[in-house]
C-alpha cells in the first residue's frame, strides 16, 4: 500500500489543524503509524486519509488513486475502511454481537444469517465468544476496544484506521489490545495507526510519518525513523518518551 499527501491543509476556525502536510510512504507499506507530539496533528490526518475529514487543500492518493475531496464520493470511500477511536463508540443498548451485525445489515446489506455469522467469527477470533450477549456496560474497557475492532473489521477494510486506540485504557487492557492489532498486522491487513505507544509502533510499522504543529516533520521507513531520525525535533521526541521506559 502505498499512501502519498500532497499540501494538505484543513482547518477549524482559526486553527490550522493540518498546514500543509506533505507525506509519501514505499510501496509496499502495510502498517503506517502517526507519530508526533499532542496536538501535532495525527487524529485530522488520520481522519483525512479514511475519507472522513476533507482537506481545503491538498490531496491524497492510495496506491496512485486520488482520493475524492467531494462529500458523496468520500462517503462511498469511507465505507471501504474501518475505524477505531479512543472512546469505544460503541451503542449501549446492544450486545456485542449486534454491535457488530447491525452495521453489517444496515450500511452493508448483508442478510441477517450472514451478518450474524461474521460477527460470531470475529467474536471468536478476537477472544470475546463468552461475551457476545453482553451489552458494553457488562465489558471491560478493554474487551470494548476488542468489540470495537471487531465491528470495525466486520466488513472486511481495505485500510484499519486506528485513533489512540489505547489511550484510555490501563496497562493489561493495553497490552490486550495491542496483542490484537499486532496479530492483525501480522495477518496482512493494511493499517494506520496514530498513537504515543512508541514500543509498540516500533515493532509493527512498516513505515512513519511524524507530525508537529500541523505539519509532516519526518517521513521514513520504521527502521529508520527509530535508529536514526533526521530530524532535531524526532530525536528530541523519541528521547522524551524512552527517558522513562
Amino acid at each position: 500500500m502505498k499512501l502519498e499527501g500532497i499540501n494538505l491543509t484543513k482547518t477549524f476556525g482559526s486553527h490550522h489543524a493540518l498546514s500543509g502536510a506533505e507525506f509519501c510512504t514505499s510501496d509496499d507499506a502495510r502498517v503506517i503509524a502517526l507519530l508526533g507530539p499532542s496536538g501535532g496533528g495525527k487524529s485530522t490526518l488520520l481522519r483525512v486519509l479514511g475519507c472522513l475529514l476533507v482537506p481545503e487543500i491538498g490531496s491524497v492518493s492510495m496506491d496512485g488513486e486520488v482520493l475524492p475531496h467531494d462529500e458523496v464520493g468520500a462517503l462511498a470511500e469511507r465505507r471501504k475502511n474501518g475505524f477505531v477511536f479512543q472512546g469505544y463508540n460503541l451503542f449501549p443498548h446492544l450486545t456485542a454481537l449486534e454491535n457488530i451485525a447491525l452495521p453489517l445489515r444496515s450500511v452493508h446489506g448483508m442478510t441477517a444469517p450472514d451478518a450474524c455469522a461474521r460477527a460470531q467469527e470475529l467474536l471468536e477470533r478476537l477472544g470475546l465468544s463468552s461475551h457476545a450477549n453482553k451489552r458494553p456496560s457488562q465489558l471491560s474497557g478493554g474487551q470494548q476496544q476488542r468489540a470495537a475492532i471487531a465491528r470495525a473489521l466486520a466488513p472486511k477494510p481495505r485500510l484499519l484506521l486506528l485513533d489512540e486506540p489505547t489511550s484510555a485504557l490501563d496497562p493489561v487492557m493495553t497490552g490486550e489490545v495491542l496483542d490484537v492489532i499486532r496479530e492483525l498486522a501480522e495477518s496482512g491487513q493494511n493499517i494506520v495507526l496514530a498513537t504515543h505507544e512508541i514500543s509498540f509502533a516500533r515493532q509493527v510499522a512498516d513505515w512513519v510519518v511524524f507530525l508537529a504543529e500541523g505539519k509532516v516533520v519526518e517521513s521514513s521507513a520504521a527502521t529508520d525513523f527509530f535508529t536514526q531520525p533526521k530530524n532535531p525535533l524526532a530525536k528530541r521526541y523519541l528521547e522524551g518518551l524512552s527517558k522513562y521506559r
